[in-house]
């Protein structure tokens, strides 16, 4: 299938600093996509280059198969920056009418729209009101609706549950899964790894300006893997260390076991059988987004100092 969106060898600088540095990737048509990254990464140069507002120095940008063109294709492209962006003063109503408009539509058609999404997210009462008395959690729900509401291919959501209660958060991601199924392309910006896990499909992780990891979450957590399992028995005090295993924590009836060179998991099951141990779970511990995040950005900061010494 080909992709919606690529980005083929792209860099952009700041005077002597390499904000992106030759990063490529593809996002899938349909697919919720991940762009990870620590504060200075790069992620939000690479957002500004997406969206036409700031253009690469060297590399290209494809689109629906074709060279980015941001004067055509921005209408087709949903942005909900972290930052607020609206106009405080204005009746909320109003504001998502303009927008809407802007981004194409008839003032029927944004009417309809509108109506529609607040309706779906409780927010009828709030046509009149003005963005400057809406709490943090109310402007990111405006912000989503505006985002959305023209319908684009593209979905670039920064930070989307920045300031919202666990039911709006739950609220605001099912309605992305349901724009994903409906073939809607979501990008999504994150520092929160758990949420990462839980939606999106394909990740890249950015770190000083270049990509240092990409794939999907599965793909990802099996790559980094360390053979890890945790087991649930009776009498754990009486498992100790083997040539095949070695412990690495108990906890209450758990016991969290590493295993040895190439040895596998079916022989840890049988020693532990074998040895009468009365087994109630066994599976693998597979390593979150959150610790391959941290491990491979100290890493390359690791890097970049030793470098820097030479």
């Amino acid at each position: 299938m080909e992709p919606l969106l690529s980005l083929r060898q792209v860099k952009k600088y700041y005077a002597t600093q390499k904000a992106v540095d030759d990063i490529s990737f593809d996002i899938q048509k349909g697919s919720i996509f991940g762009l990870l990254g620590p504060n200075g990464a790069g992620k939000t140069t690479l957002l500004r280059m997406i969206t036409g507002i700031f253009y690469p120095d060297e590399g290209t940008i494809f689109f629906e198969g074709a060279p980015f063109k941001p004067s055509e294709d921005i209408r087709k492209i949903g942005y909900m920056p972290e930052e607020r962006g609206m106009y405080k003063k204005m009746k909320i109503g109003e504001q998502a009418l303009y927008l809407a408009q802007l981004k194409g539509l008839s003032k029927a058609e944004a009417t309809e729209k509108i109506k529609y999404w607040f309706r779906k997210l409780e927010m009828e009462t709030w046509w009149h009101k003005k963005v400057e008395d809406l709490s943090k959690g109310m402007s990111q729900k405006l912000q989503f609706v505006i985002t959305v509401l023209h319908e684009p291919s593209l979905i670039i959501l920064d930070e989307p549950f920045s300031g919202l209660d666990p039911v709006n958060a739950n609220l605001i991601k099912d309605e992305i899964f349901g724009l994903a199924k409906k073939g809607a392309t979501i990008l999504f910006s994150t520092h929160r790894m758990e949420q990462v896990e839980e939606i999106c499909d394909q990740i890249v992780l950015v770190n000083l300006g270049k990509k240092i990891l990409d794939g999907t979450v599965a793909s990802i957590k099996q790559q980094f893997k360390e053979n890890i399992f945790s087991i649930e028995a009776d009498q754990i005090e009486k498992i100790t260390d083997t040539a095949i295993f070695t412990i690495l924590k108990k906890e209450g009836q758990k016991v969290f076991v590493k295993i040895n060179n190439d040895n596998t998991s079916n022989q840890v099951l049988a020693h532990l059988l074998q040895n009468n141990h009365q087994i109630n779970s066994y599976h693998e511990v597979l390593p979150t987004l959150n610790e391959i995040f941290i491990k491979l950005v100290e890493s390359t900061h690791a890097t970049t100092r030793a470098f820097q010494n030479i």
